[in-house]
């Protein structure tokens, strides 16, 4: 019986539930972390901690740093303004930035501080090392604002660059590229090209890369990798340089002659050869012209919706010169406006003639007036 009781008693003490302990609550509870807990800063120099907060339930978490070193000093920064608090949600991160500055006479060494945050009856401690040294080690750091450029196959690929100097050491670097076979990269800073240049200290400089294709280059995506070395300090960035396909529209006539005649009262037709010798398709390309004032010009027809590349198509031109126009040559220039790409433009000239019904008209009015000017003299001629 005493053995069946003990059972019993064994079974019901694995099967009830413990009650939770406050390290059980502080493993699901509020939690508070940054990427990189223990760094370096040379003398004089401030440091910053990006802080992030979690928890399992809405609450408001207050902040301190207890334990700074004398003659430090701690903020903690939300949103750009000094906080004291922060509210966190479940299943966010709350940020909260921590600016340590050390005291100016604080000696080389590493030092320990911690951050505290306490909401709904519990907490979280983060500790910190400061290290600080007389200088800091040389380190570059190469920063780029657009990795990815595309361009067409004879465009050059301009990369905006920054190299940092993050070390206490003034540094001469040497500026290197591995591109594909056949580019070709040149380096520009203050307006000179170079192929080495001194970043101070704590300092940067901006740095142009301009990359070339090589004649025939094929439609794609190619990595550049540009270095910045001095002695064993280095620093890297890929940049991409994406060759796409360009529509190049050209405007001519079909036999290459660009001049015509014009009679006034009369349409003249002239028909114009459009012409796409890019690598991609040249997209609503728009006709249009520069007549003289009271002319009038139109195009048929008047938008290409699409011309492949290497491809070419015909225009017509319907010209009427003005009723006020006077005989002599004309320039009008006529233009076709792809979409995407440049446009091409021709001057046509045009030689105005006098209609031949007002030549014949002209003529029979100067035969009337010989006419009457014979009949004249001879009926007062006599007397």
């Amino acid at each position: 019986m005493r053995r069946f009781v003990l059972i019993a008693l064994v079974l019901l003490a694995l099967l009830t539930p413990l009650p939770l302990t406050p390290a059980a609550l502080a493993q699901g509870g509020l939690t508070l972390f940054t990427r990189f807990p223990a760094q370096q800063v040379a003398r004089g120099e401030d440091i910053n901690f990006p802080l992030i907060l979690r928890a399992p339930t809405p609450q408001v978490a207050r902040l301190s740093v207890p334990n700074l070193p004398e003659g430090w000093t701690a903020t903690l920064r939300g949103d750009g303004r000094v906080v004291e608090a922060a509210y966190v949600l479940p299943d966010e991160d709350t940020r909260v930035e921590l600016r340590v500055q050390p005291a100016e006479n604080a000696a080389p060494g590493e030092y320990r501080l911690s951050v505290v945050a306490e909401g709904n009856g519990e907490s979280a401690t983060l500790q910190l090392q400061i290290t600080v040294k007389e200088q800091l080690p040389p380190s570059l750091v190469f920063d780029v604002d657009l990795p990815n450029v595309r361009g067409a196959p004879d465009s050059t690929f301009r990369f905006n660059t920054t190299l940092r100097n993050e070390g206490d050491t003034d540094l001469t670097t040497n500026l290197l590229a591995e591109v594909p076979p056949g580019w070709f990269v040149r380096f520009r800073a203050v307006g000179q090209e170079v192929t080495s240049l001194p970043v101070r200290a704590n300092g940067s400089e901006s740095i142009s890369v301009e990359v070339e294709a090589p004649e025939g280059v094929e439609l794609g995506s190619f990595p550049i990798y540009v270095k910045a070395e001095s002695g064993d300090v280095r620093a890297e960035v890929t940049l991409t340089a994406e060759v796409v396909g360009q529509p190049q529209v050209n405007l001519t006539t079909p036999d290459g002659r660009l001049s015509g005649q014009a009679t006034i009262g009369q349409t003249a037709t002239y028909t114009l050869l459009v012409r796409n010798t890019g690598s991609a398709p040249a997209r609503n390309i728009t006709m249009s012209g520069t007549p003289p004032s009271g002319w009038t010009v139109e195009f048929q027809p008047a938008n290409i919706a699409e011309l492949g590349g290497g491809a070419q198509q015909e225009v017509t031109v319907n010209l009427r010169p003005a009723d006020q126009a006077v005989a002599g040559d004309y320039v009008v220039s006529f233009s076709a406006r792809p979409e995407e790409g440049r446009s091409s433009s021709v001057d046509f000239r045009i030689t105005v003639l006098t209609s031949t019904l007002w030549g014949i008209v002209g003529i029979v009015l100067i035969a009337i007036a010989v006419g009457v000017v014979g009949l004249a003299v001879s009926r007062f001629g006599r007397r």
